[in-house]
């Protein structure tokens, strides 16, 4: 059988390991310790716009800790997109809240503007103001920022940004994660970069990093004993994590170049395939690090569908994935309040997320390419 090709697949530097032995060096096998510090200043120096970075385990730990810091509780309500991966929309159940799904729009597949504001006028009109906004930067691609913050300021809802894709994507030469009142960033395994497991939440100023700093680690309070006054979490990244993170800065802007390349790839691949559409950035507004390269399959047009070429694919031993199936069909969150038409269930049936991982290799793309040619040419 040929070598696994995989969707996005963890890509090292080679000096993630220096990082980590001077952490055993040191002794700093914990959750503090000089990696962390360091980590944290890469990334908010890389984001710009006065952030401060608090990292810790996961990017679902960094919106549920935005959720505390926003003062979410039991019967609130937080709109977020409807397509996207659970851990958008889990933290807000944590919380005792209830997600409100919005649709896409079909531009950036991102939370409709339009479908957004008919939410939160309803929801007003029902007698539940949301508390809060969690949008979604989907595969890279910057969500539609300028209608999107107008509405969160118009009804004065404060806005989590869900970047935990789009480390890399900026909108109007902004670095996404950095709009709205807290951002999330995602470092697993299959992102831009990694920490094995990781994520953080992006503040504005350092007195929500140290509030969320203190919530992450068991929110223990100022005294010689263990004393706690609130309930805390165990969220906050180790050393050892960071020490990777670090490693993984320095080749930050290679991984985001390397994926629109592959991105680049595919448009050429299916510029003359018609009937498929390759999720694409409407304009310069709009700069999108291509975590996944992403299509539609008009079935209609091709005679095929986005299963055909998955399947296809697979038997060669390459991975890809439909697109994310929408939070308001998913059985968990069934009885949610839903916003919107159609255009994320049609995403949903139409669409593949296609390899694009930094360290995809040219004989890789060359038996994508033959899959893909064979598929079609039927």
């Amino acid at each position: 059988m040929q070598n696994k090709i995989w969707l996005s697949s963890p890509h090292l530097s080679g000096s993630e390991l220096s990082f980590i032995e001077d952490a055993f060096r040191k002794n700093w096998v914990t959750s503090i310790g000089e990696n962390i510090d360091e980590f944290e200043l890469s990334i908010a120096k890389y984001l710009e716009n006065n952030t401060e970075i608090c990292a810790l385990n996961s990017a679902t730990s960094a919106i549920h800790l935005a959720l505390v810091l926003l003062g979410i509780t039991k019967d609130d309500e937080v709109i977020t997109s409807t397509f996207s991966f659970i851990a958008s929309a889990n933290p807000i159940v944590y919380q005792g809240a209830r997600p409100v799904f919005v649709d896409s729009e079909k531009d950036t597949w991102n939370m409709c503007p339009i479908a957004l504001q008919e939410a939160i006028e309803d929801r007003i009109k029902k007698g539940t103001k949301p508390k809060a906004i969690i949008i979604v930067h989907l595969y890279g691609m910057p969500a539609k920022m300028d209608e999107i913050i107008s509405i969160s300021e118009k009804y004065e809802i404060p806005l989590i940004e869900d970047a935990a894709e789009a480390l890399g994507s900026k909108y109007k030469g902004k670095a996404c994660g950095t709009f709205g009142r807290f951002g999330v960033l995602s470092f697993n395994g299959n992102k831009i970069i990694t920490t094995s497991g990781g994520g953080a939440l992006v503040c504005h100023s350092k007195e929500d990093k140290d509030k969320a700093v203190f919530l992450s680690t068991q929110a223990r309070d100022n005294a010689p004993h263990y004393q706690h006054s609130q309930i805390g979490y165990n969220y906050r990244m180790s050393n050892i994590s960071a020490g990777v993170g670090r490693g993984q800065m320095e080749v930050l802007n290679d991984r985001v170049d390397a994926r629109r390349k592959t991105h680049d790839f595919y448009v050429g691949l299916f510029q003359d395939i018609e009937g498929v559409e390759v999720l694409s950035e409407i304009n310069s507004d709009f700069y999108s690090n291509h975590w996944l390269s992403a299509i539609l399959v008009d079935e209609n047009i091709t005679g095929k569908t986005r299963e055909d070429l998955r399947l296809a694919l697979l038997e060669d031993n390459i991975e890809s994935r439909p697109l994310w199936k929408p939070m308001h069909l998913q059985p968990v969150f069934a009885d949610a309040p839903y916003y919107g038409k159609t255009i994320a269930e049609s995403l949903f049936e139409k669409g593949l997320c296609l390899p694009s991982g930094s360290n995809l290799q040219e004989e890789d793309k060359i038996r994508i390419q033959k899959i893909v040619q064979e598929v079609f040419s039927n």
